[in-house]
């Protein structure tokens, strides 16, 4: 198996954890059973791989390939009347196995816990220098959330930031045609029988199916690309650097963040989100629900891995500008103005003003909608 030979070679050159993630367009493609086929290979070149969590969902396949791989005890956790079982974080740690598999990425901590998300469990494991293998998919990715919920009619409660891919040494896709996972669910590999008619209506539509699996190779070629790009850096390359401009305006200011996300992953470059704070919307004087938004769309802007910058000043524009002569910002990002801003766009708006002095540095302006 290359890939795992891959992942060997990694885990030999570094004192901090490697991390492969295998991503998929949906459940039932096939990722856990692909982690378990490598932690096969890798205990045949004589490496210490333990199962950290793996979640089979009863399918029988997975099921048999657990067989003969260690496994580090689930804690048994106490929790609104039931025993659940959670991964056990310190135990890894003790254990300090070489690579550990650790599945469901964007799976939720039982209350109480050290850490609210898997995910940060798995930050603390790589910083104890242990390598891990995991698995999610493609509609647990934080940016990608409005999009999921376009297309499938449901917004993903579980989700990882996208700086939690952006810091995977490998990303690899688990691809199958639509007709193939269909195939897979009609036969019962899946879900079991009773649950087979409400998935097809649902979420398995061969239309959903499609855009997800889109959305899926999208990801994971963006990756490569960002790999190519910081491992073969050419003299000439001038870092991006995307400003992200929001107001109090919950929805809009939500969208700015994470289509800029999506840029700034893209281009695997800093960005930074920048809220101009006007004498009107002063602590004292702004709406009690309007502050909460901002907050809310703060810790948005952090978790999806942006620096969060507050400025008072009386004009819109001039803060934006002196923030972007400053820190050599080359692309300024923007909500779509209202009509009568556009109606005024050849007056002397502060839009104008903004794209002829952005325009006049080089700087790129991305309207987004």
């Amino acid at each position: 198996m290359s890939s795992a030979k891959h992942f060997l070679e990694l885990i030999q050159k570094s004192r901090k954890g490697k991390f492969k993630i295998y991503i998929g367009m949906s459940a039932g493609v096939g990722k856990t059973f692909r982690m378990l086929q490598e932690a096969h290979s890798l205990l045949r070149n004589g490496i210490d791989v333990k199962i950290g969590y793996i979640e089979t969902h009863g399918r029988e396949e997975t099921v048999a390939l657990v067989e003969g791989i260690p496994e580090i005890e689930r804690k048994s956790v106490f929790y609104k009347g039931k025993n659940l079982e959670e991964m056990d974080l310190q135990a890894i740690i003790n254990e300090h196995p070489e690579v550990v598999l650790v599945d469901e990425l964007a799976h939720t901590n039982v209350e109480g816990s050290k850490n609210k998300k898997r995910w940060q469990d798995v930050l603390e494991i790589l910083d104890n220098g242990i390598n891990v293998i995991s698995a999610m998919n493609i509609q647990h990715i934080e940016s990608l959330n409005e999009e999921v919920k376009k297309i499938t009619g449901v917004e993903v409660a579980e989700r990882v930031p996208d700086k939690i891919l952006a810091l995977a040494d490998e990303v690899v896709n688990i691809d199958l045609t639509a007709d193939e996972l269909l195939t897979r669910l009609k036969e019962g590999k899946i879900y079991k029988k009773e649950k087979i008619h409400t998935a097809l209506s649902n979420f398995f539509q061969s239309g959903h199916i499609l855009q997800l699996r889109e959305l899926a190779l999208k990801e994971v070629a963006t990756h490569v690309e960002r790999k190519v790009e910081t491992e073969i850096k050419t003299e000439n390359f001038k870092p991006i650097k995307f400003l992200a401009c929001i107001s109090s305006n919950e929805k809009i200011a939500k969208t700015i963040i994470r289509k800029t996300a999506r840029l700034a992953s893209y281009y695997n470059s800093p960005w930074t989100v920048l809220y101009i704070q006007k004498p009107s919307e002063n602590p004292e004087k702004i709406a009690l629900d309007k502050q909460r938004y901002l907050i809310n769309n703060f810790n948005l802007a952090q978790e999806l891995g942006a620096k969060v910058v507050r400025i008072k000043e009386n004009s819109v524009h001039d803060g934006i500008l002196e923030y972007v002569i400053a820190h050599n910002i080359t692309t300024v990002c923007i909500g779509k103005p209202h009509a009568k801003l556009w109606q005024r766009l050849f007056g002397y708006s502060w839009i104008y003003t903004l794209m002829n002095r952005l325009n006049e540095r080089q700087v790129d302006i991305i309207i987004l909608s």
